[in-house]
């Protein structure tokens, strides 16, 4: 007679206890009332496979950014679920992993200048942090940047290694943003795609239009260059040139005036990377800058633009925006200057260490000139200047400004001379147009502060990480001889 066995193999052990946990966790939820209970199973699934392969919750991670969803918590606090509980976790893990794997992990990435460059400004970071005016919130400041950038920029530097994980990330990122994309297109469509509506068919995916329109934006280089990376005429280049204009008419709908200049600042900046030109636009664009700051400044020219009270106010037609923004009458055009002149004001007082991250909305309205002043000033939502190098200035002082300036243009400037290096044509087209991609970004902060957002600074940084991953392979392969080369690209692609 065969003899039963009644011990339960791992597996199964696993399974029954997660049926268990399951269960528990509805009958807790509904006993109790309190609903979040019955969302332990997949955090406890989420941390099991966190542990077993830690990539695939870096794709979850990517393929969450675009649907993620902003919570308030009570006394100030906020966060954005699923993708701040997931930064956090991975940031975690890629520490163990990186302690775990010290002695085999290549030191190359982190000795690249651009990783260098970005450590400085972190570290930078921290020093106005300790010397912050209120220190509480810049920790926080602080932290959030930490959980960015070593899941998206460190973590997607070991993962991204080649075009197939590439591939990955853009097929991750681009389907949960396309489902996004068409449920948004479909509500507005519903409000006959009026400039008015935009504004509420967004939730709760994006916190308003401008996010939204800057993922758009910024992603749309990266999808005109995926379609090089097959065959013409396949049917998966066909969805993606469909995309291509799908997203153009998205961004046109959500009348967003920094996307519509960051876009065709994106194909300007297209000709200068294949010119070699970026070293003289850089030059231009901080000449031009000086200049134009020096004679707003002189002699108080500047209070010559302070705004028509009665006359600068929100205004519900596209067209009508238009015309008020070139008359200095757009209450948000405005009210950005009255925040700028205050964040000028608030240099002078505390130039070299800032006033500490964060502290921006703390203490800027004591710095303020009452004749920029505009219906929307009391600001009761607590939102930021809306420039994030001002931002920078004020918060970091002058030391943080040019640093984090200092890195911008090298990235740019690399960028440039990784893509003339890169000989394959499928990689010339990544670099392209994640470059491409950051420039939108850049173009963006020039009038707004989203760099710590879920929608744009993840993104961000894994675009130079698979920057920086490309420069390191060219610098691999220029060192081989023409036939490993060859090989080695065969073995990547």
């Amino acid at each position: 007679m065969p003899q039963i066995t009644t011990s339960w193999s791992e597996t199964e052990w696993l399974f029954g206890g997660f049926g268990l946990l399951v269960l528990g966790s509805i009958f807790g939820a509904v006993g109790l009332n309190f609903w979040p209970l019955a969302g332990l199973p997949a955090l406890a699934l989420i941390i099991y496979v966190g542990i077993v392969d830690f990539k695939q919750l870096f794709w979850l991670l990517i393929a969450c950014l675009p649907v993620s969803t902003e919570i308030v918590l009570p006394n100030g606090f906020g966060t954005d679920l699923p993708t701040e509980p997931l930064m956090i976790g991975l940031t975690g893990i890629t520490m163990l992993f990186a302690i775990q794997r010290s002695t085999q992990l290549s030191g190359d990435y982190l000795r690249h200048p651009l990783t260098l460059l970005l450590l400085g400004h972190v570290a930078w970071i921290l020093v106005s942090t300790l010397t912050s005016d209120l220190p509480f919130v810049s920790s926080k400041f602080f932290l959030a940047k930490i959980w960015y950038i070593i899941p998206f920029y460190f973590l997607a530097g070991y993962i991204l290694r080649n075009q197939a994980r590439i591939r990955y990330f853009f097929w991750a990122f681009f389907l949960s943003l396309l489902t996004t994309v068409c449920i948004i297109m479909v509500r507005h469509g519903w409000q006959g795609f009026t400039f008015n509506s935009i504004h509420y068919v967004l939730s709760p995916f994006q916190r308003n239009h401008v996010n939204y329109a800057a993922m758009l934006a910024y992603f749309l280089p990266v999808l005109f260059f995926a379609r090089s990376w097959y065959q013409r005429g396949s049917t998966t280049w066909k969805l993606l040139t469909v995309s291509v204009v799908f997203f153009l008419i998205a961004v046109y709908l959500t009348y967003t005036r920094a996307a519509y200049v960051a876009l065709f600042g994106a194909v300007a900046m297209y000709i200068v990377f294949r010119l070699r030109l970026i070293r003289w636009v850089l030059l231009a664009a901080v000449v031009s800058a000086t200049l134009a700051l020096g004679f707003f400044i002189r002699n108080s020219t500047y209070l010559q633009y302070a705004p028509n009270y009665d006359r600068t106010v929100t205004h519900y037609e596209f067209d009508n925006l238009l015309e008020a923004t070139y008359k200095m009458e757009d209450i948000s055009t405005m009210e950005r200057v009255y925040r700028w002149v205050a964040g000028f004001n608030m240099t002078g007082q505390n130039p070299i260490f800032g006033f500490g991250p964060g502290n921006f909305v703390n203490f800027y309205e004591r710095y303020t000139v009452t004749s920029f002043r505009t219906y929307v000033s009391d600001n009761p939502e607590r939102s930021g200047i809306h420039s994030y190098y001002l931002m920078t200035l004020v918060e970091q002082g002058i030391v943080g400004l040019l640093l984090y300036l200092l890195f911008t243009f090298a990235v740019l400037l690399a960028g440039e001379r990784i893509y003339h290096q890169t000989r394959d044509p499928v990689e010339k087209s990544i670099v392209m147009g994640f470059l491409l991609a950051i420039v939108v970004v850049d173009a963006f902060q020039i009038i707004n502060d989203l760099l710590e957002t879920d929608k744009v600074g993840p993104f961000f940084f894994a675009a130079i990480a698979i920057l920086v991953r490309q420069d390191l392979r060219n610098h691999k392969l220029g060192r081989r001889p023409q036939l490993a080369r060859s090989s080695s690209d065969q073995r990547e692609g």
